[in-house]
């Protein structure tokens, strides 16, 4: 649920501030913050959802947070490093709606890369979820436009679900869907307000297949969402 989702993303951020603040642990580099969040509803008569997360995006020696994805770092590959990856996840939260059953959320566990090149950022996640036994599958581009003291990062990425996966979130007793992939467009922006403090905005658009439009618990082509976080950057 939403309150699960908050309390893991305050845990993770708390035990990395803890260690931030401690000159004999690990040093953060990167952001933490508080953001706003509001996601378009999906299920029939369900309204869009606005809530306060804490937010974390950075390393701590092999361990990161990247905003919803956390994990460690195992052993370099070409431009990064092969990571064992968790997710959390509020994709049954999302899906509810009035006189609909709630569904748990998923929560996926694996392994993924994100390889920095010289072209680019490439995200590949692989998740098991432990939850419905399905599988997700994400892989993403990203590239980084300055414009003057902005930075924007347009990225576009195909995200699959396994038949499992789908029908734990979007299947019932008349209704058994199959595998599903969809496209998804993200950009996120920075704006530096001081040495530190950090404004970010990031919004997204998932294009859904067939698999999940025919479900009955879905009344939308497709969901949006969007963020807004002030933060402050460990350097």
């Amino acid at each position: 649920m939403m309150r699960t989702r908050a309390a893991v993303l305050a845990g993770m951020v708390s035990a990395v501030a803890a260690h931030a603040q401690d000159a004999d642990a690990l040093h953060w580099s990167g952001d933490l913050g508080l953001g706003a969040e509001r996601t378009q509803a999906s299920a029939p008569g369900a309204s869009a959802r606005n809530w306060l997360l804490p937010y974390a995006y950075g390393d701590l020696g092999r361990l990161f947070v990247r905003e919803d994805t956390f994990g460690a770092k195992l052993f370099p590959v070409g431009w990064g490093a092969l990571e064992v990856v968790g997710r959390v996840s509020t994709e049954g939260s999302d899906g509810d709606g009035p006189r609909l059953a709630h569904r748990r959320n998923p929560r996926p566990f694996g392994f993924g890369t994100f390889q920095e090149t010289p072209w680019g950022g490439f995200f590949v996640d692989a998740f098991v979820d432990t939850v419905s036994g399905g599988k997700l599958l994400e892989v993403s581009y990203a590239a980084e436009l300055p414009l003057g003291s902005v930075r924007l990062y347009p990225q576009a990425g195909v995200t699959y679900r396994s038949a499992s996966y789908v029908a734990h979130l979007y299947g019932d007793a008349s209704y058994l869907p199959g595998a599903s992939t969809t496209p998804e467009l993200q950009i996120s922006g920075e704006l530096p307000l001081t040495d530190n403090w950090v404004l970010l905005a990031h919004a997204q658009y998932e294009l859904f297949d067939h698999a999940i439009r025919d479900s009955p618990r879905v009344d939308t082509n497709s969901r949006a969402s969007a963020l807004i976080v002030l933060a402050w950057r460990f350097k």
